[in-house]
């Protein structure tokens, strides 16, 4: 924007590399912002190859380039420059410049300060771009340098440490190449300190996270598909409540996560990366990291009458968990295979489930725009349990709106991330023509549930009580354990269960580094869900 009168700061100190002789003139700068905006310094730095009046303050960084005289001695014909700012909350990282020589690892020729930026580009996307501060005196750079990382240091959520998990198996084996060529260099620019495990095998990242000195931590990373991310919650969660001191076979009021999980997307489907951040990009989520962009979010317990199963954000009964069943046994197939397979097959197969689904309403907080009050609804009766009981094609009990590709509004979009609610989708026994066009729906913006057999609630918690298979439908269904467990499908990972399964939610249990997809301009994605 053009620059303005301002009121009188410090005379520009320091000597840029490449400043012409001839007079100049200082082009006007925007007028005086609050009194906690006052400059804190104001120098001369060589931008793009023009001497620049350079002004720093707590809040902003903001140059215009220094003009010379009219010829004429008429400073009032002198164009008037654009000023250029740079707001520090999207700063993430400031270096000294140097020059070095072959096999130099030290020192070097200083050339003046590099400034890297969170840049917000379209669809979501976020990228890094550096602004060069051209000076060659030291005690200049070295002040601005000073000033600049104090500045950086002074917001909170950054974190300076991280502890990273790698899952090499995920999808076509990215994850490896993922960190270490698109999401490590960031790490290290930001002055990031990192432990990285390279996961072994299923579990191992839920056995480092129970014995990890995890205060030594300001953030947790996985970079994986959506069971990766999903068994690294899971771990956290878990180990809150050992270090709690309560009992993990039953937590009705479970504690919080300690840290921060981020997730860097290298999977299939990675809904919980869509639902964070609008886009499969794994740069995109590690500046989220980077700059510190932490989100409450809402977080289930599954168990049964015996013990704690698991902590999830999603999960799905019936054709969802029929599907990836059947997925996980043919293994041996490639990712993408596998799954069309696994789908096109249970659809095939498609079978209801007979169970019966138990539930209480959730409880919704009304502000009387009448009256300075607020007034408590209640979608049925308070804490009275509402039941249904029939054959059911699909059941969906989600806490978070799952975005992905084959969902633009989400899998549950009448939920959010935090707003203490699960959406249960229960998809009655229908045609396989029906069920196909409820499918076709996702893909669309138009509403998948209107549809005369499916019925959605919001609610607080869950029972779901299959009903025992015996005889030849036993013996035929392959989706069944050899002990006639059920399967479920809980965020990405296949568990089998015979009894009821209890899910709870438990409002902003964990932080998230991402943002609410809510407040994105759009929700674009790219992965290739099933």
């Amino acid at each position: 924007m053009p620059g303005t009168a301002a009121a009188p700061l410090p005379r520009p100190q320091g000597r840029a590399r490449a400043a012409p002789q001839e007079r100049r003139r200082v082009a006007p700068l925007a007028a005086a912002p609050p009194a906690r905006d006052e400059p804190l310094l104001r120098g001369i730095f060589e931008i793009d190859k023009r001497s620049c009046d350079v002004v720093l303050s707590g809040r902003r960084l903001r140059w215009s380039p220094i003009l010379p005289e009219s010829p004429t001695g008429d400073s009032s014909v002198a164009l008037q420059a654009q000023e250029e700012i740079i707001e520090m909350k999207d700063v993430f990282s400031v270096k000294l410049k140097r020059r070095r020589f072959a096999g130099q690892k030290k020192g070097g020729i200083l050339l003046g300060i590099t400034i890297f930026k969170c840049l917000n580009k379209e669809e979501n996307k976020l990228t890094d771009c550096a602004i060069h501060l051209n000076n060659l005196s030291e005690d200049h750079c070295q002040s601005w340098f000073r000033h600049l990382k104090e500045i950086l240091n002074g917001f909170q959520n950054r974190p300076k440490s991280l502890k990273v998990f790698v899952n090499p198996s995920s999808h076509n084996r990215e994850a490896t190449h993922i960190y270490y060529e698109k999401v490590a260099p960031l790490f290290k620019l930001a002055d990031i300190k990192t432990d990285v495990t390279v996961t072994q095998y299923e579990g191992h990242a839920l056995s480092v996270l129970k014995e990890c000195e995890l205060q030594a931590f300001d953030g947790v990373v996985c970079v994986g598909g959506d069971g990766s991310v999903s068994e690294v919650a899971h771990g956290l969660l878990l180990r809150a409540q050992i270090d709690a001191g309560k009992d993990t076979d039953y937590v009705s009021k479970p504690v919080r996560a300690p840290v921060p999980l981020g997730v860097i997307p290298a999977g299939t489907t990675n809904i919980l990366a869509h639902t964070l951040y609008g886009i499969k990009h794994a740069v995109t989520a590690a500046l989220h990291i980077v700059m510190g962009h932490i989100q409450s979010v809402d977080v289930c317990t599954f168990s049964t009458p015996r013990k704690l199963l698991r902590f999830g954000f999603s999960a799905m009964f019936g054709f969802g968990a029929r599907t990836l069943a059947l997925a996980e046994k043919h293994r041996w197939m490639p990712s993408s295979q596998r799954k069309d397979f696994a789908f096109i097959k249970t659809l095939a197969d498609l079978k209801p489930e007979e169970c019966e689904l138990s539930f209480l309403p959730l409880q919704i907080l009304q502000e009387d725009s009448h009256e300075d009050r607020i007034t408590l609804l209640y979608l049925g009766s308070k804490d009275q349990w509402q039941k249904i009981q029939g054959h059911f094609l699909n059941v969906s009990i989600m806490a978070i709106p799952c975005l992905c590709s084959m969902a633009p509004r989400g899998l549950a979009p009448n939920t959010r991330l935090n707003n203490g609610s699960m959406a249960l989708i229960v998809v009655q026994n229908t045609s396989r023509s029906e069920f196909i066009k409820h499918l076709k729906r996702y893909t669309s913006m138009k509403n998948q549930f209107n549809f005369p057999f499916v019925e959605t609630y919001t609610v607080r918690e869950v029972k779901v009580q299959p009903r025992p298979k015996s005889g030849p439908d036993a013996k035929e269904d392959v989706c069944l354990s050899a002990e006639g467990n059920y399967p479920w499908n809980i965020d990405g990972d296949l568990m089998k269960e015979a009894s009821e399964v209890h899910v709870r939610v438990h409002p902003q249990l964990i932080d998230l580094y991402g943002v609410n997809t809510d407040d994105l301009e759009s929700s674009q994605v790219t992965c290739n869900c099933i």
